[in-house]
């Protein structure tokens, strides 16, 4: 079955608006729900695209958008959430009771189609809450009869990003940059690949039912990913990997910061399991049809704030790539 009219809840955010870019760029019919319209202002200004202010998390409201789509994408993920257990309520919200009220719309509607966005080291016994709730939300979607398709990517990198670029903005302000997990391993992979594998596995029946883990070609330790993003940045910076005790501390005290945390005790947790792919080197699978980007490739140009294009041009000049 060839999928045209695809409901994208996420898409509005950062690896969000690189799918619906490829997707309208393929002439399907997309709608972008968000809580803030003003959010999508660049998505607005694509063709068949249409941006409702809506709430997702309301049952009604979620059914009311999957009516009369062929396919769902979902990528609703946060990184943060209030202490629970086996985890905190926005973990629950976002990773285990929407994906299930997803699953229930698409069922009652019809919509076999269910493309699910996880996360490396989802697990429903991880070590840290992120991790659980991601494992529970991918047992939903695979107990379910949709044709579901779940990708589990490591970190992701992109003009974006809240990983790389955070690195280089403190790396502005800071002649040293103490950071706790030092020592985990990451394998970055490129926004780019990850939208790519989203918009050609819509079709292909070899993924339905099938996980994918997503990575880049290379595996790094967290400081390494650190120095780079400083040195990239114009502004190199030696980096001082903390004792557990300590960066434990630093977590505790950034969580009582004002706004979002910059790391978080959970974070911490999610860093005691390797980020990377469990084959290595590597591979992805052939019916994604992707080449995976090395961060050297693509990164230095946006941390050194050197990218000639806007951002609604950088969407467009992927979408055929």
């Amino acid at each position: 079955m060839q999928h045209s009219n695809i409901l994208v809840i996420g898409g509005a955010g950062f690896i969000g608006r690189h799918i619906v870019a490829r997707l309208t760029a393929r002439g399907l019919r997309v709608t972008v729900p968000t809580r803030r319209r003003a959010r999508a202002r660049d998505l607005i200004l694509l063709p068949t695209i249409d941006v409702v202010e809506c709430d997702v998390h309301d049952e009604a409201v979620l059914s009311n958008l999957v009516r009369n789509k062929d396919a769902v994408i979902n990528l609703i993920g946060v990184l943060h959430s209030s202490q629970g257990s086996p985890y905190g309520r926005e973990f629950a919200a976002s990773h285990v009771e929407l994906p299930r009220r997803i699953v229930a719309a698409c069922r009652t509607h019809g919509v076999d189609r269910l493309l699910h966005m996880s996360a490396l080291g989802a697990d429903s016994k991880g070590p840290s809450m992120y991790q659980r709730s991601k494992g529970d939300g991918d047992a939903v979607v695979q107990a379910s009869p949709l044709d579901w398709t779940i990708f589990r990517p490591s970190v992701v990198f992109g003009p974006e990003d809240n990983f790389l670029n955070l690195f280089a903005t403190l790396a502005k302000f800071f002649p040293v940059l103490p950071i706790g997990g030092a020592d985990a391993r990451f394998q970055p992979v490129w926004v780019g690949d990850v939208a790519d594998a989203f918009v050609n596995a819509l079709d292909q029946r070899a993924t339905f039912r099938r996980i994918y883990e997503l990575a880049g070609p290379q595996v790094y330790q967290l400081r390494e990913l650190v120095a780079f993003a400083a040195s990239a940045s114009g502004h190199p910076r030696p980096v001082i990997g903390l004792p557990a005790a300590l960066a434990r501390v630093q977590a505790m005290l950034m969580e009582i910061l004002p706004g979002e945390p910059l790391m978080s005790r959970d974070n911490l947790d999610s860093m005691k399991v390797d980020n990377v792919a469990a084959e290595q080197p590597f591979r992805p699978a052939p019916e994604l049809a992707i080449q995976m980007t090395p961060l050297e490739a693509e990164a230095p140009a946006y941390l050194a704030r050197t990218h000639a294009r806007s951002r609604f041009g950088l969407y467009r000049a992927r979408a055929g790539r």
